[in-house]
């Protein structure tokens, strides 16, 4: 649009295969792991140990603390291993190699990105911000996992990243997770699990529990149940599958905010954690809460899931509740609006709708406020992030597909006080895919999912084609006035 004028910044990012992960490969066949631990078994403590210094001179620089790694890969094997001799340190090493191997977390792509003020704003000029950006990282097998970068907005408005680190670390998986006993059920009810079998489970457990309560409680009504029938194992398997589902990790204080990795763990995204949403939510008491909505996909079915961190060390995995939760696209408005949480949603593939509940986990009840318009959102359209809020009302940058399937962004404007009330929305997009922006990994796209203000400006980061990703400013005033006039 002629009146919007839009800095695109001279920072990009690209996909880096030497950031690498080691992740078990285990075969499924029993057969097989036992055929691979029986040769690793026949080799003398001279060639295990040749073999193991031959790994570690190629494969030790690449990692902070691979023997870990590679000892807690031989764990995930042990069971199989068919002697009573104790095996030497170095010989189990040997055997966790033989079931690792690295993984290139975005060597096809690095999109998809968020922003948001980072929770530390010391030591840094008057008028600057630090932030944080998430991003999608997308490797072999299409996996995608979530990524963080770091750096500085300047008074003046130019941006400044921290250096990548080419470390790249897991965080440390919490072994006893507590759960909250009211979602929990909820979630199961929504699963269409309400028999005795699931009651007998819950009701000896407080309003808060952990997992080894909830595992004790499981193995308690299995041994009172014998014979076991189907549906008691359909029952237990769904309560494991809903716990496996809400986890929480934790990574060490010392690692740069571009070591941590978020990978997946559950098995309802083992196919990839897609497109989050960071959001710095503040409540009515002035606490701060950062939470994130993102995509699980297993490859076959994608669920809606919700992230809590407070420093981006510590943070709580969480399936969300209610029958709104569906489709992708769930972003949470960063305050209350009239007491309750706000968040926006595309439950139809096409419209952009609005929703609202007393708990940022149970969603239900949608109701739509924006449907295609112009030609170039006439497929569909949807959020590129968390709303944010200006005295104008809530700004919301918006993506819309139309013709070829090409992906522009565009904006809206909510009332203030009753986000159901739409102000105004660009007729034209505010972004469109320009030269080589248009060549990517899928062709014709510009998105993204979260954005924040700074001074005067919109800071919207943005990722191209599905490959890489860069950052655009735009006058807030500019965008006001257009938005307005529209």
């Amino acid at each position: 649009m002629s009146m919007i004028h839009i800095r695109r910044h001279e920072v990009a990012f690209f996909p880096q295969s030497a950031r690498v992960i080691i992740r078990p490969f285990i075969p499924e066949e029993t057969h097989r792991i036992t055929t691979i631990i029986g040769r690793a078994l026949a080799l003398s403590d001279g060639e295990v140990s040749e073999q193991l210094g031959s790994v570690s001179k190629e494969f030790d620089s690449r990692h902070f603390d691979i023997e870990s790694l590679l000892r807690g890969h031989y764990e995930k094997v042990r069971r199989h291993v068919f002697t009573q001799r104790p095996l030497s340190h170095d010989r189990e090493l040997l055997i966790g190699a033989l079931f690792s191997g690295e993984y290139a977390l975005e060597s096809a792509a690095i999109f998809n990105p968020s922003m948001v003020p980072h929770p530390d704003q010391e030591g840094i000029p008057e008028g600057a911000l630090r932030f944080i950006m998430s991003l999608r990282a997308t490797g072999e097998g299409h996996i995608s996992s979530i990524e963080f970068r770091s750096g500085v907005i300047g008074p003046e408005g130019g941006i400044s990243m921290d250096p990548v680190s080419r470390f790249v670390t897991v965080p440390e998986i919490l072994p006893n997770p507590s759960y909250d006993k009211k979602r929990f059920t909820i979630k199961l009810s929504e699963m269409g699990f309400e028999d005795g079998h699931v009651a007998g489970v819950l009701e000896p457990l407080s309003e808060n529990f952990t997992r080894s309560q909830l595992n004790g409680s499981v193995d308690a009504v299995l041994a009172s149940s014998q014979p076991a029938t189907r549906d008691l194992h359909r029952s237990l398997e769904c309560i494991r599958w809903l716990a496996d589902s809400n986890y929480e990790l934790r990574f060490p204080e010392q690692l740069a905010m571009s070591e941590r990795i978020i990978f997946p763990v559950s098995r309802n995204e083992s196919d990839g954690i897609e497109d989050a949403r960071f959001v710095r939510f503040t409540e009515e008491d002035g606490s701060v809460m950062y939470y994130a909505t993102y995509t699980a996909y297993n490859g076959h079915a994608i669920l809606p899931q919700l992230i809590e961190t407070q420093d981006f060390l510590h943070f709580r995995i969480l399936t969300l509740n209610g029958d709104a939760v569906q489709n992708k696209g769930m972003a949470l408005f960063p305050r209350r609006i009239g007491g309750r949480f706000a968040m926006l949603s595309r439950q139809d593939d096409e419209n952009l709708f609005i929703m609202f509940s007393d708990s940022p986990h149970y969603w239900r009840d949608p109701q739509v406020i924006l449907r295609p318009s112009e030609m170039w959102e006439t497929v569909k359209i949807g959020n590129c992030g968390s709303p944010i809020e200006t005295e104008a009302g809530w700004l919301v940058i918006t993506h819309g597909v139309g013709p070829m399937r090409k992906y522009c962004i565009g904006a809206a404007l909510l009332d203030l006080h009753d986000p159901t009330k739409v102000i105004g929305r660009l007729r034209e997009p505010l972004l469109a895919p320009e030269g080589e922006e248009r060549e990517g990994y899928v062709p014709n796209v510009v998105y993204s999912c979260g954005s924040l203000l700074h001074g005067g400006d919109l800071i919207l980061p943005f990722a191209v084609s599905d490959r890489s990703s860069s950052i655009a400013s735009i006058r807030l005033d500019e965008l006001l006035h257009a938005l307005r006039k529209s």
